[in-house]
């Protein structure tokens, strides 16, 4: 998996970039319960920083995701930090970790349930993402750091996919 450095960061986002979709695979979670009011695919990637560690070395800690969300090949909105999905439409929602399982593979970020803490933006309870409860990342491709890191301060980023679901 491409592995970039933020100043590179800039260019790989502004170039498209397949990544395999991964084969469908039994729901992990509750998603057959639940009404799913939108999907889309999220391209991006995941930002690691280098952290001195206790007692000395260092190691990749995760710091944020930033992709692009995807409907029919048009994009609709972002992810990023918090961890945030936010709409072309104005919706924004924020959500918090329920539950997680491990991707397909060891190069592939988990699969995650995230429960909706905060349905904000200009246009609160209203958009395509009002009323959603549930958030889930399906489907991951890519995102994983390997190998250890030397220098406190660095910073690296991994390409990823995923499917985000949004479900009430």
């Amino acid at each position: 998996m491409p592995v970039l450095s933020l100043p590179a960061l800039l260019g790989a986002l502004s170039l498209p970039f397949a990544l395999q979709a991964a084969p469908p695979a039994a729901q992990p979670f509750d998603l057959a319960e639940r009404t799913v009011v939108a999907t889309f695919q999220g391209e991006g990637v995941q930002i690691y920083d280098c952290k001195a560690a206790p007692g000395g070395g260092a190691s990749w800690t995760f710091r944020e995701p930033i992709a692009t969300l995807i409907e029919n090949g048009k994009t609709v909105g972002r992810h990023f930090a918090g961890p945030r999905w936010e709409l072309e439409d104005g919706s924004l929602l924020q959500g918090r970790m329920a539950r997680g399982e491990p991707g397909a593979s060891s190069n592939d970020i988990p699969l995650l349930k995230l429960d909706v803490v905060s349905n904000a933006g200009p246009r609160v309870g209203q958009g395509r993402l009002a009323g959603v409860t549930t958030i889930y990342r399906l489907h991951t491709r890519g995102g994983m750091l390997k190998g250890g890191c030397t220098t406190p301060g660095e910073r690296l980023s991994v390409l990823y996919s995923a499917d985000y679901v949004f479900a009430r």
